[in-house]
Order: structure tokens, then sequence, then C-alpha cells
């Protein structure tokens, strides 16, 4: 079969949001019962505090984001939820109230499209909460509860909140607090494919689904996808699979996945010993032991062969999200690793995903560390922000950078080299992720005859063999056509 995935993704850059802790805005309560206490926005986080943020918030950094170059937001739940992550869903059409409900949802959508900028929602389809109607009315009502078969209830009485007991129903990770669909019920199927289609309908551009490996009814992301894209062709579906998602990538299902086997080597590359094990053994995408050009090389051809390329370059690609310590925790906050690993980031298939404020320097261990309130701007570091804005923008300059095919060059010691071509544009890049100055010889590259350092410095002489090039410990650079003789290329809205 013919694999299609939006060709937008192949041209966007994602930021995600955790919309509790990236803004808050003056905007006054849609609901007085919304004027609530806050915890202070400057506090560290807390598993079940509220620090405010809001959809009005997002709205007032839109500049900003479209500064930074950003094309595409991916937010986690913002559906009414008593958590401040709001995974435990109590209503999926109704916007949280904290975050400005449904109003300022519509607001932010037309605001974001005016400017360009898609928008996907997390849907949380394998698990909901105690609080989602049909599950409370079986604690109401017991087994005479009509929605009994929504759940998967084992034994009586359900214990939903005194650990003592046993919960007597399946939940997500045997957390009572997220009981689990039961997705051979046709009703919660239909229910939750609604769900999908009522938020396309509001003009939506895409889903990110939590734990879709748990939803083990067949043909169920099969139907969601036909539902999905028979509203939107273009719309994107990307699934959270940590691991080897080729299940969930054959052209039937997901167009992508969160590439966390992309994220975990190249962390381990760039970071090397660096980094910090304690905030990397519990989450399950492995930034260590550390790799050398050629065991990074090994591991990202791994990456390129399980997958057909249609997908590769629709993938998100991250260094962190709100499920694991931020990169430049990770990597002991040593600042030219992060440098590094953004710049192989912001150059491989796929689209490149930031964490909100992993791009100003902001820090952070494991949950609920991770998930930091968004800085003010006294307290950012403006040359990282910098080093995202010029690679974002020549990600956009180039458009092998996008689509082009994926080369290797050199793998040789720490340093790690690749091309991308497309349609006679060669760009290539090259990182010495060691401690010492690397003397590397490139050969000579198709439609790269007299390439420019468009990015990092590097020494550049012409040899009988190519090019040779002298990179300083810890640095990378990008080789290309001049950017000045580089045409503008079309990128889909």
């Amino acid at each position: 079969m013919t694999i299609q995935t939006p060709d937008w993704v192949k041209h966007a850059v994602f930021y995600q949001i955790f919309p509790d802790r990236f803004a808050r805005t003056h905007h006054p309560p849609a609901l007085p019962e919304m004027a609530v206490s806050l915890e202070p926005w400057d506090t560290p986080p807390t598993l079940s505090g509220y620090k405010g943020g809001d959809l009005w918030g997002v709205m007032e950094h839109l500049d900003y984001l479209q500064d930074l170059g950003v094309t595409a937001l991916y937010f986690t739940p913002i559906f009414q939820s008593a958590c401040n992550h709001r995974y435990h869903t109590h209503d999926y059409y109704r916007v949280d109230p904290l975050l400005g409900g449904n109003g300022a949802f519509q607001d932010l959508l037309t605001a974001a499209h005016d400017r360009g900028m898609k928008i996907v929602l997390d849907g949380v389809f394998n698990h909901a909460s105690r609080g989602f109607f049909f599950f409370n009315d079986i604690l109401e009502n017991g087994p005479h509860s009509p929605w009994l078969d929504w759940f998967k209830v084992e034994n009586w009485p359900l214990s939903a909140y005194d650990g003592q007991y046993p919960a007597n129903y399946a939940s997500w990770v045997n957390n009572r607090a997220l009981p689990q669909f039961n997705h051979d019920n046709p009703a919660v199927r239909e229910y939750l494919m609604r769900v999908g289609e009522y938020w396309l309908h509001q003009g939506i551009d895409g889903w990110r689904l939590d734990v879709p490996f748990e939803v083990k009814t067949p043909g169920f992301w099969q139907e969601f996808r036909d539902r999905v894209k028979a509203i939107n062709p273009d719309a994107y579906i990307v699934g959270e699979v940590w691991r080897d998602a080729r299940p969930w990538l054959d052209g039937t299902q997901f167009d992508g996945v969160m590439n966390y086997l992309f994220a975990g080597p190249t962390l381990a590359f760039a970071g090397g010993d660096r980094v910090r094990r304690e905030y990397a053994e519990v989450p399950d995408y492995y930034p260590y032991p550390p790799l050398d050009g050629a065991g990074y090389g090994e591991k990202i051809q791994h990456l390129l062969d399980l997958y057909p390329w249609e997908i590769q370059l629709t993938q998100l690609n991250l260094l962190s999200s709100h499920d694991i310590a931020r990169a430049l925790t990770v990597l002991g906050e040593d600042l030219d690793s992060l440098y590094l690993a953004v710049l192989l980031q912001m150059t491989f298939p796929g689209a490149p995903s930031i964490y909100y404020g992993d791009e100003v320097g902001l820090a952070g261990g494991l949950d609920p560390d991770c998930r930091r309130t968004f800085p003010p701007p006294e307290q950012w570091n403006h040359d990282l922000l910098a080093h995202h804005r010029t690679l974002i923008d020549l990600r956009a300059t180039y458009v092998a950078l996008r689509l082009g095919d994926y080369r290797p060059l050199v793998a040789e010691g720490e340093v790690y080299g690749f091309a991308r071509c497309w349609q006679g544009q060669t760009v290539a890049v090259v990182v010495n992720a060691g401690r010492h100055q690397a003397e590397v010889t490139l050969p000579t590259l198709p439609n790269l005859t007299d390439p420019a350092v468009v990015y990092g410095a590097a020494p550049l002489h012409r040899s009988d063999r190519g090019w040779r090039l002298t990179l300083a410990p810890r640095t990378g650079v990008m080789l290309g056509p001049p950017v000045g003789a580089v045409g503008a290329a079309a990128t889909p809205g």
C-alpha cells in the first residue's frame, strides 16, 4: 500500500506546551468559581497544585513563538480534569474552565491559524478518571449502573480511593484514579471516535494519542484513522510509543510517534559521560551508556531502517517531554552537550519538537520537576535561544533538511557526520562530541562543489579526497550552499 502522511508536518517545528505551567494572563476568569488560590509561579512544581497557566496566556506568547520559528503547537491535555496535568479526564467535550474554557480555546485556535500555526491536542482514550460521569455513575449505583460495561469491573465492591482494599476494576498501571475503558464495548468505541471527530470539526489539526499501545481491541486505531482522515486528510495522528513502533506505523494507523528512539541515542552521543543516570534510568528511552560516533551511527541507522521513509518524515523528534527529565538536566547542565543535541535534532528527518522552556535553558528533573513554570525573560539563556532560532531558520532555508534523504558520511572516534540531499541541494552536518580537536575529511558531496560553513566555525580546505575540516572540541558545523544562493522553497500551509 502507498503510505500517505501530512505534508505540513514534514516542514513543521513543534512546541510542546504543558498548559498549567506555560503562561498566566490577567484576563478575568470566565467563571467566578475559577478565581481560585494558585501556587506562586516561581515556586517548585508539585504533583497536585495548580500554577494557573491558561490558554489566554498562550495567545499572548504567539509573537514569541512565531519569532522562534514555531509552526505547530502540541498541548498536553486541556479538557476538564481534577489534576494539573489533566490526564484524568472528566469531560472530553469541555476545555477546563481553569484554562479559559471552550471560548478561550476557540480564540486561541483562530489566533494560531491566522498566523499559519497548527494545533494538536492530546487524546487520552485509554482511560478516563473517577470523575468521568459514566464511571462516577458506577460508583454511585454499583451493578445497577447502565454504564457498567463501559469499564472493566472485576468484583464488588469497588474501592476507588481506599488503597487498603482491592480496587476491583482495571486501571492504567494499577492507578485506581485512572479506570480503563472497555474498548470492546461498541458504545465506548463509538463515544471515543466521536470525541476525536468533534474536535476536528472544531478546527484542530491533529491528535497526539496517549499510551495507545494499551488499547488492545483489534481495528480500533485503524477506524480512528479512517474517521479522522475523512474529516481532514491532513490531520496529524502521532502516538506515544517509546520503543519499536512498527505495529502502529504501517500506514493504517499513525503518521508518526514521539521519537524517543531518536532522543535517547542523541543525548547519549552529545552528552557522553556527562549524562546523569539518576535522571535517565527510570524512563524507558536510554540516553546511556555513552556513545561514540560509530555507536551513534549504528543506533541512527537502526532507527532509519525501522519505518518507511514517508513515516520518517513525520516523526515527532524530541529531546525532552513532560514524561522525562529535561534535556539540560539529563546532560548534567552542560550547555555544549545541549547545543550539539539541538543541532542533531533540527537536522534529522522528521519534525523537531521543543518542550516549552528548553530553548531558554529551563532545567528540571523527573516528574513533577520537569514541569516547572516558564521563566521570565531575565532568567533566560539568550545564547541558547538564539541557537534555536538560528537552527530553525536554517531548517526553513534548506529544504534538504526537511525532505532530503539521509546519508551517513563519517563516524570516527567521537565524530559523526551526515548529509541531507534533495533535488540538487545538499547540506552536511558534522559533530565533534569529544574533548579534543578533530581532523575530519568528508568525501566530495553531490551538488556541493563549493560549500560554505553556514553554521558553526571550522577551517575548511579542499583535499584530494574531498573536504578537510578542523573541528574544535564539543562543536558542530553545517556545510551547504551559501544562504543567499538558496531560493525560497514552498512550504505547505
